[in-house]
């Protein structure tokens, strides 16, 4: 019988939500039930591949897949009961010099996680997979962990598990409606029954964005087709095969009880029920019409690969639905729009792999109200609400399906479904050379080609197409003047009363409440991690102005938003002020002939803003520079930014302005030991780890959230801190360090890089990191420190301090 009330409801009995009522439960939270609209498994679990891989594309899904995995096996042990895990391996090969070094990065990332990768030669490989045809195979890396399970009996593992920890679940049981009260979860409605709850957890696979679109919650995901043939039984087919992965063909293959299985993840995949882009309520066990037509190219690929399949029989085509994200990363955390309301779905055909430890993180999540990992890349907030528009997401999944075996290139960028903001200057921009990246939403302009060049990424391992261009642009930035589009930053307004008083409590800093101040803080959670990093500008008493990363809007505005009090009034304000930051040595020139004698030191000093004129038009300006430079960010009402921008531009011709994209502003402020959140700096870390304690202020008569906790942290010894690296070996882009790379002192791996880039004013490949604390970094010698890029090690030097302006005296004055 369905209960009156539950402290949690999750909807969708596939194995995510298995996962997370089992992990609920185990954790302490025993008033859990789930409710499947059907029976378990019946959406899209149940005709999943069931590979299991323990390596990710980033440090965090891969601990998160390294969790699942361990967690199935001890879970057969605990309660007896078979998950169909079979642990033959699994065999990726590259057929491509640039596929190899993916594979090598992927293998020198392995090891920080203690994932057992090996690298194998063509004989190697044929060792372990006899039936291949090695023909183009440059190598591959075997992971003898890996392989595949069950996805039903994972699933009903999980389940049973759950139910032994106090977890209840009702099969046949569709959920009709989330309730909500003044943006809360209270309950949801099914059978003509109202059950009360405080969290909602929606585990409801390819049915997340219907359900959530009818509660207004944004969830950007939609299912594709997805294809694979299971083969007649094949005579002698050895049972102790690895699964294969043949990525530049899109084929994975796997034996099946004597059977081949056959999948494909192709570059333009098929949008699922395109016709009603709707996917029916009563498709339980579903199958897609065939469409072998579409199949057969990738058919032909895998016979090459593996002769045999051409005299297999076929015994099964199969077509079904497996819902894709925005950018192939799974959906977690709690919605920006309903409180309480709690994702777990989206998990682009790698949900048996990856359920279990996306379980214990949404619990985790739940119990405490926030994570202390670095899982940004699967926070539902890092998307905006257009990203679940119909339109957008049918159309980008035709990618995204793809991107699972396309090359994860370095800054490599999305196809489909651009072009939703562009800046008011967007065609000047373009004929100025701009190659466009997309960012929130945003066309933003990566770098500018000159000379006639395409303004068009050539991807690649290694030296970067764009590296003459960034070179151009970060040296005219430090000699003349670099213009910077800074649209895309998030900007939120504070009005009322308690505002000071409130950012007080949210902020480590001392805000100053005085007109004009801007202070450069981080927001904390209650351990200590650090959940934002922003700058807040006094426009008035009681009156500020919050910037922070493009990326970041949803996910800042949340924790703002659930900590600040309700009478203080916020705004969102970002699409209605375009920003230009007008940044290096002769800036200040610049600015005094567009706007008059206002930008001397004791005029205008660093880290203030007030209002000035252009053209006649009201602008605030403040005296900021991410690159490390004299300069300014001028904060423009949309409608005026364009004849602004070209008035700069006009203006800035004689001091030899260039206009500067995203990769030189990146490069710039490494040189100059500037951090950014989401690599350098995440829940992860503490302020004392990242070497930001100047941001912290114990004075202040409000207590901060995280006060105690940094308290607490800063009486013990810290576990590791971050350091700035140069390779000895100054060749751009050899190695092309990015992150995720272990740095090791004497041989043994004592941390990992968060950023990397090639600094063309000082000649040096740069590395930001973390270092344990174990090692004496006083001891660091020169010899004996090095960061690993595809299998092989690069000596390197730990820096004192940032390449420049370490003292900040260009800056101030």
């Amino acid at each position: 019988m369905l209960p009156k009330s539950t402290k949690v409801v999750i909807i969708g009995g596939g194995i995510a939500g298995c996962s997370v009522a089992y992990h609920l439960a185990k954790f302490g939270w025993k008033d859990v039930i789930l409710l499947e609209r059907d029976q378990l498994t019946s959406g899209t679990t149940w005709h999943a591949a069931g590979l299991v891989s323990q390596l990710g594309p980033s440090a965090a899904i891969t601990k998160i897949r390294k969790y699942s995995l361990d967690l199935y096996k001890d879970l057969e042990k605990k309660i007896g009961f078979s998950s169909g895990l079979k642990l033959n391996g699994a065999l990726s090969i590259a057929t491509t010099q640039s596929r190899w070094q993916e594979l090598l990065r992927q293998a020198t990332t392995a090891q920080l996680f203690d994932v057992n990768v090996e690298v194998l030669n063509i004989e190697q490989i044929k060792k372990k997979y006899p039936i291949i045809n090695e023909k183009d195979i440059l190598g591959g890396i075997y992971m003898p962990g890996d392989g595949q399970a069950d996805p039903i009996g994972v699933t009903n593992l999980l389940a049973k598990s759950a139910k032994e920890e106090g977890a209840r679940i009702f099969e046949k049981t569709p959920v009709e409606k989330v309730l909500t009260r003044q943006g809360k979860v209270v309950g949801v409605k099914t059978k003509n029954q109202i059950i009360d709850c405080e969290y909602v957890v929606l585990a409801a696979g390819m049915w997340s964005r219907q359900i959530g679109a009818e509660a207004g919650v944004s969830v950007p995901l939609y299912p594709n087709e997805h294809f694979y043939i299971i083969t007649e039984p094949i005579k002698n087919l050895k049972k102790n095969l690895p699964v294969l992965r043949d990525f530049n063909d899109c084929l994975y293959l796997k034996e099946d009880a004597g059977k081949i299985l056959v999948g494909i993840f192709e570059p333009k995949a098929k949008p699922a029920f395109n016709k009603l882009n709707k996917i029916p309520n009563d498709f339980s066990f579903g199958e897609l019409p065939e469409d072998f037509d579409h199949f057969e190219p990738f058919l032909s690929a895998a016979i090459k690969r593996v002769p045999l399949l051409k005299k297999a029989g076929i015994r099964k085509f199969f077509v079904g639905p497996e819902s894709f994200t925005p950018d192939t990363n799974t959906l977690l955390g709690e919605s920006s729009e309903i409180k309480n309301f709690y994702l777990c779905c989206g998990f682009n055909s790698i949900g048996i792999g990856s359920s279990g430890g996306a379980g214990k993180i949404t619990a985790e999540w739940i119990i405490n109200g926030y994570i202390n990992e670095d899982l940004f890349s699967y926070d539902i907030k890092r998307f905006q609400k257009f990203h679940s528009e119909t339109k957008f997401i049918t159309e980008r999944v035709t990618e995204t399906l793809g991107d699972l075996y396309g090359m994860h290139w370095p800054y490599k960028q999305h196809k489909t479904s651009r072009n939703q903001k562009l800046l008011p200057y967007h065609k000047e921009l373009k004929d100025a050379g701009a190659c466009f990246g997309e960012v929130a939403g945003y066309e933003r302009p990566m770098w500018f080609a000159k000379n006639g060049a395409k303004a068009k990424y050539i991807y690649s391992y290694n030296y970067q197409n764009w590296y003459p261009f960034a070179e151009h642009e970060t040296i005219n930035t430090r000699k003349n003047i670099g213009l910077f589009d800074l649209t895309p930053f998030s900007k939120f307004e504070l009005k009322g009363i308690k505002t000071h008083s409130e950012l007080q409590r949210i902020c480590t800093a001392n805000i100053k409440n005085e007109e004009g101040r801007t202070t450069y803080t981080q927001m904390l959670n209650k351990d200590g991690g650090i959940e934002a990093d922003l700058t807040v500008a006094c426009l008035e008493k009681n009156y500020f102005r919050i910037i922070s990363s493009a990326a970041t809007r949803q996910h800042d505005k949340h924790h703002i938003l659930k900590h600040l009090d309700s009478s203080v009034e916020f705004n969102d304000v970002t699409e209605n002020y375009a920003c230009l930051g007008v940044f290096g040595p002769k800036s200040r020139n610049l600015m005094t002939d567009i706007a008059g004698k206002y930008f001397e030191t004791k005029d205008f000093s660093f880290a203030t803003g007030k209002n000035i004129k252009i053209l006649n038009v009201k602008v605030w300006a403040q005296r900021l520079s991410y690159v490390g430079e004299l300069g300014w960010e001028i904060y423009i009402p949309i409608k005026y930014a364009k004849i602004i921008y070209n008035k700069i531009i006009k203006y800035g011709k004689k001091y030899q302005i260039c206009n500067a994209g995203v990769h030189a502003m990146d490069t710039l402020r490494m040189e100059k030991g500037y951090l950014h959140w989401g690599h350098d700096i995440t829940p992860e870390e503490n302020q004392y780890e990242a070497g930001l304690s100047f941001a912290v202020s114990y004075k202040k008569k409000i207590n901060f959230i995280g006060r105690e906790a940094l308290i607490e942290i800063k009486k013990k010894k810290l576990k590791k801190k971050l350091v700035i690296l140069s390779l000895k070996n100054n060749k751009p882009g050899f190695p092309l360090l990015l992150h995720d790379e272990p740095i090791y002192f004497k041989n043994k791996i004592v941390g990992k890089t968060t950023s990397g880039n090639y600094s063309f004013n000082y000649k040096k490949n740069i590395a930001f990191g973390y270092v344990s604390t174990d090692v004496n970094l006083d001891k660091f010698t020169n010899q004996n420190i090095e960061i690993e890029v595809e299998k092989e090690k690069y000596s390197a030097v730990i820096e004192k301090q940032p390449f420049h302006d370490p003292k900040n005296k260009i800056l101030k004055n």
